[in-house]
């Protein structure tokens, strides 16, 4: 399957910007399953200062706002051949041992909610039907609704809201799979969507090591495991060491963001 995939976020300042600085992880890399045809990320009321691969393995774009600016435009944009590897990712660039993926953070330290969470899944499973019965059990457990929850909420309070997205799903699944000795992490990227092109954001969901297979990809709010619609961009250990835009600047306080995102199938010409 190729994907045509256009992503514009748009920020606007009350007052001028003194600096800012901010790191893009926009640019998705080949690994199992996809093939980066094209891309390119252009700025308006920014330009980019350098480009480099984090300790994750992620491509970064580092770009610098243009003094003054009262607003800065990224548009990220590319096509991707992608297939069907049922959610086998495998080995992927970058340095970290396992047990780096076993250590808790702040977004992924599991509590009492959690722990009973885990307490929940049958006993005997080999690893994989475990993480499976996880993924199914997270997505029962947090219902899927906006409004709840933010990019900073931890996967015990998404437990006690009782409802989340993505990002949350991906969380709480993480923290237990931690907590039950497997090595996992946050995904963010895109996905096609079935009912339409434009969407409101991007996507998210988690892997896990599973012996003999590497690093498998569950979307537990979709109940899936990655297919040809899925585009992988970056991971990390949470959202914050893999979400698409961070960064600081100073000289205004207030700002509105924008986003525009589309993905969709592009026709191959035989």
């Amino acid at each position: 399957m190729r994907l045509a995939i256009e992503h514009t976020t748009r920020y606007h300042f009350s007052g001028p910007v003194t600096q800012g600085l901010q790191r893009l992880r926009l640019t998705p890399r080949a690994s199992a399953g996809q093939v980066v045809l094209d891309w390119a990320i252009t700025c308006e009321g920014a330009s980019a200062q350098v480009e480099y691969d984090d300790h994750n393995g992620n491509q970064v774009t580092l770009i610098a706002f243009d003094p003054g600016a009262h607003e800065v435009t990224i548009r990220s944009a590319g096509t991707i051949e992608t297939s069907d590897q049922a959610g086998v990712v495998g080995r992927l660039p970058g340095f970290l041992p396992r047990w780096h993926f076993l250590q808790p953070t702040p977004l992924t330290t599991p509590g009492a909610r959690v722990k009973a969470l885990v307490a929940r899944l049958p006993q005997g499973l080999d690893t994989l039907a475990m993480l499976h019965a996880l993924s199914e059990l997270v997505a029962d457990t947090v219902t899927y609704e906006l409004g709840h929850t933010d990019a900073e909420t931890p996967a015990e309070a998404v437990l006690a809201a009782g409802h989340g997205v993505c990002q949350d799903h991906a969380h709480v699944f993480i923290a237990a799979s931690r907590l039950l000795g497997v090595p996992a992490r946050y995904v963010s990227g895109y996905l096609m969507m079935d009912d339409r092109v434009d969407q409101d954001a991007g996507h998210a969901w988690a892997e896990a090591e599973v012996e003999g297979l590497g690093w498998v990809g569950f979307d537990i709010s979709n109940r899936i495991c990655p297919d040809a619609r899925y585009v992988r961009v970056a991971s990390g250990v949470d959202y914050g060491d893999a979400a698409p835009v961070t960064g600081i600047r100073t000289g205004t306080h207030d700002e509105t963001m924008h986003v525009q995102l589309a993905v969709q199938q592009q026709r191959v010409e035989q």
